[in-house]
C-alpha cells in the first residue's frame, strides 16, 4: 500500500472545509525503505570514519544472525573517529533474511545519507542505526523516530474501527512488553460485521526493561489520534521501539494477541486515541467524549458545509481544469485527494502550539507575512509560515510550494510538517530551523563573527549538494529560481536548509529550461538570461549558487554599492580583484588569520565559474560538490563574467512574485 510520511491529521469537519483545495495538492509518496538522516556532523571520503563504518557492515550481519533476539550492537575505532551501531530485525524475521536486510541497510543508508555521521534506515523486516555519539547505544532515547501513513480512508462507522485499533495496539504494546523476553508481539483483531480484520505489531530492543519498552511504545502510540484516525493502516518507527497496523495480514509468525468482535450493541468506547491500562501506562492522556447533543448539533452544520464546499469545489475546479501557458500538471486530482489528508493540521492545533500566534512567538516578518515559532502536543518544534491576506504568494504559489517541498526527502531542504486552510488562514508549517535565516547572520556586523571558515564552507557544501539533490537525483527534477541568502536556513549545529519553494518550477521528461514572460526573484541573484529574457533552467541556480558563495567569503551582499568608482556590484569587484591579483584582499576580515586561504580562493574560483554568461558553460551542481570536496581537481579559469545594470533602490530586492 502507498506510505506517506506524516505528523498530523485532522478532524472530518476540517476535511471538507479545504476540500477547494485538494485538487492542487500532489501526492507526498515517500520511498521505501526510509531513511532519517542526521544532522550533527559528515565524515569524507576515505576517512577512518569511513573505515570503521566498513568494518561494521561486515560484522553486524555476521553478528545479529547468531543472536537468539536477532538483536545486535558494535562499536568500531576510538574517538573522534568511534562509530557505534544498533542492529534490530522484526520478531517474525528468520535468520537468514534478517543477516541480508542487514547488510543491504549498510548499502543503502551510506547512498541515501551520504557522508553522514548519524543515519537510521527501517525495512520491513529490519532496522538499524549508526552515530559518532559513544553513549548513543547506552541511551534509551527512542531516536530516528519517523511515522508512515497509509493513504486508504475507512469508509464505514471510522469511530468504531479506531476504537478497536487502539485496543488492539495497546494489547500488542503490553504483549510485547511484558509477556515477551525479546520485547515483540503480534496482533490480530476481529471488528466484526462489514470491518476487515486488523493485524498488528509492537516492539522494542530486547535490553529494554518491560517498563521501559512499555513507556516507549506508549510516547508513540499517544500520537495515534493524530497521525491515523480513520486510516486503514500506519506505523510509527524508531530506534528503540516501534509499532504498526494494517487490515491486511502482514506478518510471517503465529499471532500473539486475538481481541474478539466486541457485541454490535455495546457501547462505543470513550477513548477514540491510545490508553494504557498496564503499569506502564503515561497518565493524563485526553480522551474524546463525543455526546448525543454534540451530534445533533454538530451533523446538520456539516452537511450544510459539504454542500456549500462542494459548490465552491467544483467551481474551483473547473476554473483549474483550464490549462496555464507554462505549468506543470505531472499528478492527477485522484492522486491529490489521497494524500491532502495527510498534511491538514487543524487550525485549533496550529494556534494553541503558537500561543494563539504570540507576538513573543514571532520568528520575522516578510512581505508574505509573519512566521511563528509553535510547539506541537507531540513535543515537536514547529515554524508557522502565516501569509498575511495581502501577501504576494498566491494560491498558487502556496500549492506549488507544497507540491515540491512535501516530494522532496533531504538533509539540506527544509521539511514541510504540513498545511492549515481554515477561517482565511493560509498556514505552512515546517520543521523548526533554530538559527533561522543565512543572511541575519552573514550580514549582521555583531553576529558574522559567528560563521567562522569552518561553517562557511559546510554552508556552502550543504546548499551545493541540496541543489545536486533538486538538479540532478531526485525523481523530480526542480528549478528553485530565488536562491539567496535569506532562502538559506541553519539548524542548530548550523547545517544549512534551502526554504521557500514558492517560485520554483517543475521539469518533466526532457525538458531542460522554461521561459515566462513574468520574470520574479531578487536582483543581485538572478541569472542574465532571466532577467534579460526570462529563460530559467538548473543553470540559473547554478549562478545564483555562484553568487552565494562570492557572499560567504567576503561578507558582503551581491547588490550593496561599494565605495569603488570602477565597482557597482560584488561580481564586478571580485573580477577586478580577480584579475588584479589582489582577490584575497576581499576576504572577510571577521575571519582573521583562522581559516584556510587556500579554500577561500578556490570558492571565489568556484564563484566565478558559476556565473559565467553562458549558461551551458556555467559547471553542473554535481561538479561543483566535487570541485568543493577535492583539492585535487583542477578548475579552469574563469572567464569575464557578464553583468547587468543596477535598477532604482526599489528594485534592488526582490521582484514582483506573480505566478510565471
Amino acid at each position: 500500500m502507498p506510505y506517506t510520511q506524516t505528523q498530523n491529521t485532522m478532524s472530518p469537519l476540517a476535511v471538507v472545509v479545504t476540500s477547494l483545495a485538494v485538487v492542487l495538492l500532489a501526492r507526498c509518496a515517500a520511498a521505501y525503505p526510509w531513511q532519517v538522516c542526521g544532522t550533527a556532523a559528515n565524515f569524507t571520503a576515505n576517512s577512518t570514519y569511513q573505515a570503521n563504518l566498513g568494518l561494521l557492515a561486515a560484522a553486524l550481519p555476521r553478528n545479529i544472525s547468531s543472536s537468539p533476539d536477532l538483536f545486535a550492537t558494535a562499536v568500531v575505532g576510538a574517538a573522534p573517529d568511534q562509530v557505534s551501531a544498533l542492529a534490530l530485525c522484526r520478531g517474525d524475521a528468520n535468520a537468514t533474511a534478517c543477516s541480508g536486510c542487514l547488510a543491504m541497510a549498510f548499502q543503502d543508508v551510506q547512498n541515501q545519507c551520504a557522508y553522514d555521521k548519524d543515519a537510521a534506515i527501517y525495512y520491513d523486516p529490519c532496522a538499524l542505526y549508526y552515530s559518532s555519539n559513544a553513549t548513543s547505544l547506552s541511551s534509551l532515547d527512542n531516536v530516528g523516530r519517523t511515522n508512515r501513513i497509509n493513504n486508504q480512508n475507512v469508509t464505514s462507522d471510522p469511530g468504531r474501527f479506531n476504537r478497536q485499533v487502539a485496543a488492539l495496539v495497546n494489547a500488542t504494546a503490553d504483549h510485547a512488553a511484558y509477556n515477551s523476553t525479546r520485547r515483540y508481539a503480534s496482533g490480530e483483531a476481529d471488528l466484526g460485521g462489514q470491518f476487515p480484520r486488523v493485524y498488528s505489531w509492537a516492539q522494542c530492543t530486547p535490553d529494554l526493561t518491560p517498563a521501559r519498552c512499555r513507556g516507549c511504545l506508549a510516547g508513540l502510540i499517544a500520537g495515534m489520534p493524530r497521525r491515523f484516525t480513520d486510516r486503514v493502516g500506519g506505523r510509527s518507527l524508531g530506534v528503540r521501539c516501534s509499532y504498526r497496523y494494517e487490515t491486511y495480514s502482514f506478518l510471517d509468525g503465529p499471532v500473539m494477541v486475538r481481541l474478539a468482535a466486541p457485541p454490535s450493541s455495546a457501547a462505543p468506547a470513550p477513548a477514540v486515541g491510545p490508553t494504557v491500562p498496564t503499569p506502564g501506562a503515561v497518565a493524563g492522556e485526553r480522551k474524546f467524549i463525543v455526546t448525543a447533543t454534540v451530534l445533533v448539533i454538530v451533523l446538520p452544520t456539516i452537511a450544510a458545509l459539504v454542500i456549500i464546499n462542494l459548490l465552491v469545489w467544483l467551481c474551483i475546479w473547473r476554473r483549474m481544469r483550464r490549462p496555464q501557458a507554462g505549468a506543470t500538471q505531472p499528478y492527477s486530482s485522484r492522486e491529490n485527494m489521497e494524500s491532502v489528508e495527510s498534511m491538514l493540521i487543524d487550525i485549533s492545533t496550529l494556534r494553541a502550539a503558537t500561543g494563539g500566534f504570540a507576538e513573543s512567538n514571532k520568528l520575522g516578518q516578510g512581505g508574505f507575512g509573519a512566521v511563528y515559532k509553535g510547539t506541537l502536543p507531540d513535543g515537536d518544534e514547529i515554524a508557522v509560515k502565516r501569509l498575511a491576506k495581502s501577501s504576494t504568494q498566491g494560491v498558487g504559489e502556496l500549492t506549488n510550494e507544497l507540491l515540491l517541498v512535501a516530494k522532496l526527502q533531504h538533509k539540506n531542504l527544509v521539511r514541510l510538517i504540513g498545511v492549515c486552510l481554515e477561517q482565511e488562514e493560509r498556514l505552512l508549517v515546517y520543521e523548526l530551523v533554530p538559527n533561522r535565516s543565512l543572511d541575519k547572520i552573514l550580514f549582521d556586523t555583531e553576529k558574522r563573527g559567528q560563521l567562522d571558515w569552518g561553517k562557511r564552507y559546510k554552508i556552502i557544501s550543504g546548499v551545493a549538494r541540496g541543489l545536486q539533490y533538486l538538479h540532478e537525483d531526485s525523481q523530480l527534477k526542480v528549478v528553485h529560481r530565488d536562491l539567496k541568502a535569506s532562502n538559506i536556513l541553519l539548524d542548530t549545529n548550523m547545517n544549512p536548509k534551502i526554504s521557500d519553494f514558492g517560485m520554483a518550477r517543475l521539469f518533466g521528461g526532457d525538458q531542460t529550461q522554461g521561459i515566462t514572460s513574468r520574470v520574479v526573484g531578487t536582483y543581485g541573484y538572478m541569472a542574465p538570461e532571466y532577467v534579460m529574457r526570462g529563460n530559467y533552467s538548473v543553470k540559473s541556480d547554478v549562478f545564483s549558487f555562484g553568487v552565494m558563495v562570492l557572499e560567504m567569503v567576503t561578507g558582503k551582499k551581491s547588490n550593496d554599492c561599494y565605495t569603488s568608482r570602477l565597482s557597482e556590484d560584488l561580481l564586478t569587484l571580485v573580477w577586478e580583484r580577480w584579475t588584479a591579483g589582489s582577490v584575497s584582499g576581499l576576504i572577510d576580515p571577521c575571519l582573521g588569520d583562522s581559516f584556510s586561504r587556500t579554500d577561500a580562493l578556490r570558492c571565489i574560483h568556484i564563484g566565478l565559474l558559476c556565473t559565467q554568461g553562458d549558461p551551458a558553460a556555467r559547471p553542473a551542481m554535481s561538479s561543483v560538490v566535487t570541485m568543493l570536496g577535492s583539492d585535487t581537481v583542477s578548475l579552469q579559469a574563469p572567464p569575464k563574467p557578464v553583468f547587468y545594470a543596477r535598477r532604482s533602490s526599489a528594485t534592488s530586492s526582490s521582484m514582483s512574485t506573480a505566478s510565471a
